[in-house]
Formats: structure tokens, C-alpha cells, sequence
């Protein structure tokens, strides 16, 4: 048994805020373990089943959700995305940093489950500045980026609600430079 206690990290923040990035960074963390989340969206470029992501075909999800076999899951854009539940349990006991990199839906679950840990939402400087970020990233459809942003104006509003007297997150940290949001996480964390 490790003595030093497991902590669970979750964070979440809109697409393209920079979410992902600050889980990057966070990896290289040797105390950290990231969390592989399921989903029924396809593959991106270079994105590999079982590192990334693991991808499931609709069916195959809704059987594992009905089986209790996540933590917590979501639809999102059209697209379901959950948490194993085994792997952060692994990690807790072994005494390491469990990250999550979850949707605002997901973060409402595990409160309402009580899921003690560490809540942090990473948002955008502004709306046009994320809408910016979506395009340079080129990976969506002006259709899609705008069904995005719609969704982001949604989580940043629910990012600031309180659920049972606590605040759905712990922090708001804002994405105005990368590097800086990466230290400010890895500080919160205590990194």
C-alpha cells in the first residue's frame, strides 16, 4: 500500500480552449497518469485507439454504460465520450495524480456522485478568440465550429454554476498564454 494518497484531477474547459494542451503538459509528469477516455467519435489524424482515445462503436458504448463500466459519461456534439471506472481506481491506491479530461456534463456527474478531487475548467480569453483558435486548427467544418462555439458559451456559463452548496469547479483558470496556464494547473495540482 503506497502512503501517500491518490488525488483525481479533472479538467475540463471547451473545445479549443486549451484543455488538451495543459493535459500534455501534465503527462510528462511521472506521478501523473491520464485517464484514456472512451468515445464514439472517429479517429483524427495520428490519433491511436488504446493511447488516445479508445473508440467504440455506438453499440459497444451504450452496452458498457448500461453495464457500469464508467465513471461517468457524456454526449457531446452528437458523440459520447465516458471514463472507464478501473483505472482511476488503480491509480488512487497507488498513490498517483489521476487526470481526467472531461466534459461539463461528466464534472456534474462525479459531484452528484460525490467523487472527492481537484475540479479545474480552463476557459478561453474570449468567445472570438476560441472561435480564432477552432479555425487555426483547421480540423472542422465552419458548420462544426460554430456548433462548438454555441456549446462553449454553454459549459463557460455552467463553469461558474454551484451544485449542492459547492462550486461545480474549484478553479477557472483562463487561457490567455499557454505556458503560464500550464504552470498555474501543475501549482494547483501541487506539481
Amino acid at each position: 500500500m503506497n502512503a501517500r494518497p491518490g488525488k483525481l484531477v479533472v479538467l475540463s474547459g471547451p473545445s479549443g480552449a486549451g484543455k488538451t494542451s495543459v493535459c500534455k503538459a501534465l503527462k510528462r509528469h511521472p506521478q501523473v497518469e491520464f485517464s484514456v477516455s472512451a468515445t464514439t467519435r472517429a479517429p483524427r489524424p495520428g490519433e491511436v485507439d488504446g493511447v488516445d482515445y479508445r473508440f467504440l462503436t455506438p453499440a459497444e458504448f451504450e452496452r458498457r454504460a448500461a453495464a457500469g463500466e464508467f465513471l461517468e459519461w457524456a454526449t457531446y456534439n452528437s458523440r459520447s465520450y465516458g471514463t472507464p471506472r478501473w483505472p482511476m481506481d488503480a491509480a488512487l491506491a497507488a498513490g498517483r495524480v489521476f487526470l481526467l479530461e472531461i466534459e461539463v456534463k461528466g464534472t456534474r456527474q462525479l459531484r452528484q456522485q460525490g467523487q472527492d478531487g481537484l475540479y479545474l475548467f480552463i476557459a478561453p480569453p474570449s468567445i472570438p478568440e476560441l472561435r480564432a483558435r477552432l479555425r487555426r486548427r483547421a480540423a472542422n467544418a465552419a458548420e462544426d465550429i460554430e456548433a462548438r462555439v454555441k456549446i462553449a458559451e454553454e459549459e463557460i456559463a455552467a463553469a461558474h454554476e454551484r451544485l449542492g452548496g459547492r462550486p461545480l469547479y474549484d478553479h477557472i483558470v483562463l487561457n490567455e498564454d499557454l505556458e503560464a496556464t500550464i504552470r498555474r494547473v501543475e501549482e494547483l495540482i501541487g506539481l
